[in-house]
């Protein structure tokens, strides 16, 4: 089969859909390109819909991603793909057309977490944040101006809503049942810096603790939530941010391994069928993709990262197109801003057993901490001083071993402490 008669099919409008579909053009193909969405909408950018749209500086249909090259494809928009047949090499969406493919490159993404109880869930005022329709929702009901905004998680998109909620004067509570915000990923030593620079800002928190239920006003418009300890917090407004599960149900019938974490891939990024069998003709890349990195040796994982959705979509769309590629090494990286402060992380924390802060100190919100699991370095996290961030990324690439000596870019003593990771929670718990 020629180039030119080649049908591929990428799933998912999504970030690193469209940055994949880019690269297949970019490598040469010619054939026929359709790309399914399950929105309605052209890829967007997701990091403002916590932010800028929510405080209304940016609208939410501002938010699209442009298009780097001339795609010349077949857009299915508000079609989610329902079923995925192998034997046929075909896609059913949810019109009940099934679209062929040669090649296929799965980038569904994730959908945020639903509160435990569906009905409790569907009550007037309550939100989950992931996609552009969930925050222009949220941001008209910050707009009329609610008495009291509950937050029910605290994570980065938890911190980011407060934060938000906070810029447009509103007053808020954040319920996170780990002993700070933050802490599943930081660890409770820095996740208490976070939680401090919420507070001063007018947050009120309430960690170490859990949200139990949701009530209504018997019109089925949210009022209060009720904590494990016995006491209420009202609320007209409601935001769950209890994480996310990767968007593969589609996939149920296929064959191929799969769970709410994540599609599982071998290092070169093709699907794995139930018996770890790579499928040569698809590949997977974004959020959904669970797969193993070489600095991350043990088990496989998913990255929920944007810098990360755009590398492997494009090398993605280099495979696919038939051109060789190494297997995919790119040292993870992420950055948010809380409370005033933009906290920019390479590598991952996961696993680490030790800390330190290299540079820096936290009392003046300044600083650089370096994470380490058995003697080698494995994550930095900088809190306003990302220019120190490159040296750290190159070490971690390295193996470089942990603590790191001090002198050069280092300075001082470095005292290793405990990262203080919280005990794996329910996925129920808020």
């Amino acid at each position: 089969m020629s180039d030119a008669e080649t049908r591929i099919v990428v799933v998912g409008a999504s970030l690193a859909g469209l940055r994949g579909a880019e690269s297949l053009r970019r490598s040469g193909f010619t054939g026929h390109l359709t790309i399914v969405g399950a929105e309605p909408h052209r890829p967007y950018d997701r990091p403002p819909l916590s932010k800028g749209v929510l405080t209304g500086e940016v609208g939410a249909d501002a938010t699209a991603l442009p298009n780097l090259v001339d795609l010349d494809a077949d857009w299915r928009f508000g079609t989610p793909a329902t079923r995925l047949d192998r034997a046929r090499r075909t896609v059913t969406v949810e019109t009940g057309e099934a679209l062929p493919y040669d090649r296929l490159l799965i980038a569904t993404g994730a959908s945020a977490r639903t509160w435990p109880d569906a009905a409790q869930g569907r009550f007037a005022g309550v939100h989950t944040l992931r996609g552009r329709d969930d925050a222009d929702a949220l941001r008209r009901d910050l707009a009329a101006g609610p008495k009291h905004v509950l937050v029910i998680g605290g994570g980065f998109i938890g911190c980011d809503v407060a934060a938000s909620c906070r810029t447009l004067d509103l007053p808020v509570t954040l319920v996170e049942t780990g002993p700070t915000l933050l802490a599943g990923v930081l660890g409770a030593h820095l996740g208490a810096v976070v939680e401090a620079l919420h507070a001063h800002r007018g947050v009120t928190i309430r960690s170490g603790t859990k949200v139990v239920a949701l009530e209504d006003d018997g019109t089925g418009r949210v009022v209060r939530a009720r904590l494990a300890d016995g006491t209420a917090i009202p609320a007209d407004v409601v935001v769950v941010a209890l994480g996310a599960v990767r968007n593969t149900g589609w996939l149920s019938g296929s064959g191929l391994s799969f769970d709410a974490g994540g599609l599982d891939c071998d290092a070169d990024g093709d699907a794995l069928d139930e018996d770890g069998r790579p499928d040569p003709r698809i590949v997977a890349a974004g959020d959904v993709a669970r797969f193993p990195h070489p600095l991350y040796p043990g088990k496989p994982i998913a990255l929920e990262h944007w810098g990360h959705a755009v590398a492997q979509g494009v090398r993605a769309g280099r495979r696919l197109a038939g051109l060789p590629e190494a297997p995919y090494a790119e040292v993870p990286a992420f950055w948010s801003s809380q409370g005033g402060i933009t906290i920019k992380s390479v590598g991952l924390t996961a696993g680490a057993d030790g800390l330190v802060i290299a540079r820096g100190d936290p009392k003046e919100g300044r600083f650089l901490a370096v994470y380490g699991r058995e003697g080698r370095c494995i994550a930095a996290v900088a809190f306003d001083c990302a220019r120190w961030l490159p040296a750290y990324a190159e070490r971690i690439a390295a193996r470089a071993p942990f603590p790191p000596e001090p002198g050069g870019v280092d300075a001082g003593p470095m005292r290793v402490l405990p990262p203080a990771f919280p005990e794996p929670a329910d996925e129920d718990a808020a």
